[in-house]
């Protein structure tokens, strides 16, 4: 038994704080804003994955930094024992899409209340609006921490104060200025699982146009860097849903620093020949018809204004005199539809940090720093990070854990 303080009520902290109170320490919990869960509150769009029913590999696989750091913790505690967890909080839970793992209720408050109740059980004492300004070490071992001008003193000091991304949870980076201060090394930060900018004017013409089933391609000098298949959506700035989150996450580095050529096969079912018999096709049954009435049945019609100018083809051509050449135009830009992605968003619209408390330094079996005893980083403060469907949320229990532990 003893005692242990916590910096963040967020996933990692609440979650952390529970199995340390099992475990009979004496736990206070330090939360800067008003109320605890704040990100956790927005996740999943209000919903709150809180992890995946994924098979072990796929878990590993969806860890984009890091991932053998992980080792350890995961199998320490699983999605499953995650799900186990909640069940016995009596949270009845749902799995979607891409073994996605909701609440049955649809709410991310029922998530939050689930730990508060284990929270009560064992006893932590929170202490909300109050900010932790320093972790106090002492030869080489910390031993308290001071929050609004008053010392607190503990066996164990936990940090789980998450990244930088969405500022207005309260995100503000003080977990990397304790690492820095106690004499850890933190890697760069990006933002990760957040839209890009486009830099073409018609990109904004399509803003709100939600493609399914398109393959998006990142080239950088022709190389292909990043090509998936599955959904995307155009904005106002560019583009952003679920290819372009899980792009961010693998170039994120990359586009902090240059632009890349973006790509979508808009009909990646079809082979470039299939392709050209079906517009032979509608150009055959359609031989009289202007080009730009015969386009919407084969592209969404918010796209036709700006297809039509970019195939070079004359809207007012009748089908049976467009020429091969502008077919093969036409064919390229279905298959290729073009755009420079200039960079990412700001760290307000990223879903995680990418980056953070350097992995080397802690032990990937307890979360310990290897540099000052006493001292532990869990959750986003740590330099992993994963893809949107669970993953990020399953690192902070698993890393929660293993501190606790």
């Amino acid at each position: 038994m003893g005692k242990t303080l916590i910096i963040g009520g967020g996933a990692a902290g609440m979650l952390a704080a529970v199995f340390s109170g099992r475990k009979g320490d004496e736990v206070l919990l330090f939360e800067q804003n008003e109320k605890l869960g704040k990100k956790l509150f927005i996740t999943g769009k209000g919903r709150c994955n809180f992890t995946n029913a994924c098979s072990m590999e796929e878990l590993f696989d969806s860890i984009v930094t890091n991932k053998k750091f992980m080792y350890s913790s995961i199998y320490g505690y699983n999605n499953y024992d995650v799900m186990d967890f909640f069940e016995e909080m009596n949270l009845e839970y749902k799995i979607e899409r891409g073994n996605r793992v909701f609440p049955a209720s649809d709410h991310s408050f029922d998530v939050i209340d689930a730990l508060h109740r284990a929270m009560k059980k064992v006893g932590v004492r929170i202490f909300l609006n109050t900010k932790v300004e320093k972790i106090l070490v002492e030869q080489g071992k910390a031993v308290g921490l001071v929050a609004d001008g008053e010392t607190w003193l503990g066996d164990k000091v936990m940090v789980a104060t998450g990244g930088i991304s969405y500022p207005t949870t309260g995100a503000t980076g003080d977990g990397y200025r304790f690492a820095e201060e106690t004499g850890h090394r933190v890697t760069e930060c990006y933002p990760s699982l957040v839209p890009m900018n486009v830099r073409e004017g018609y990109v904004k013409e399509l803003q709100g146009l939600s493609l399914k089933n398109v393959v998006l391609s990142i080239r950088e000098n022709g190389k292909i860097l990043y090509e998936e298949f599955g959904e995307m959506m155009f904005t106002h700035f560019g583009i952003t849903g679920p290819l372009v989150l899980t792009a961010s996450a693998y170039l994120a580095p990359k586009l902090r620093k240059q632009s890349m050529q973006g790509y979508v096969n808009l009909k990646p079912a079809l082979t470039e020949e299939q392709l050209d018999a079906r517009f032979l096709r509608e150009f055959s049954d359609n031989r009289n018809r202007q080009f730009k009435n015969i386009l919407g049945s084969l592209y969404p019609s918010k796209l036709i204004p700006v297809i039509m100018p970019l195939s070079g083809i004359s809207p007012d051509k009748k089908a049976h005199e467009i020429t091969r050449e502008e077919r093969k135009c036409l064919l390229d830009l279905t298959r290729e539809f073009p755009f420079t992605i200039t960079g990412l968003r700001d760290f307000k619209e990223a879903i995680i940090t990418k980056g953070g408390v350097d992995v080397r330094q802690i032990n990937p079996k307890t979360m310990e720093s290897k540099l000052v005893k006493g001292l532990f980083f869990i959750g986003e403060v740590l330099d992993v990070d994963a893809l949107t469907g669970g993953f990020n949320l399953q690192v902070a229990w698993s890393t929660a854990h293993a501190a606790a532990q």
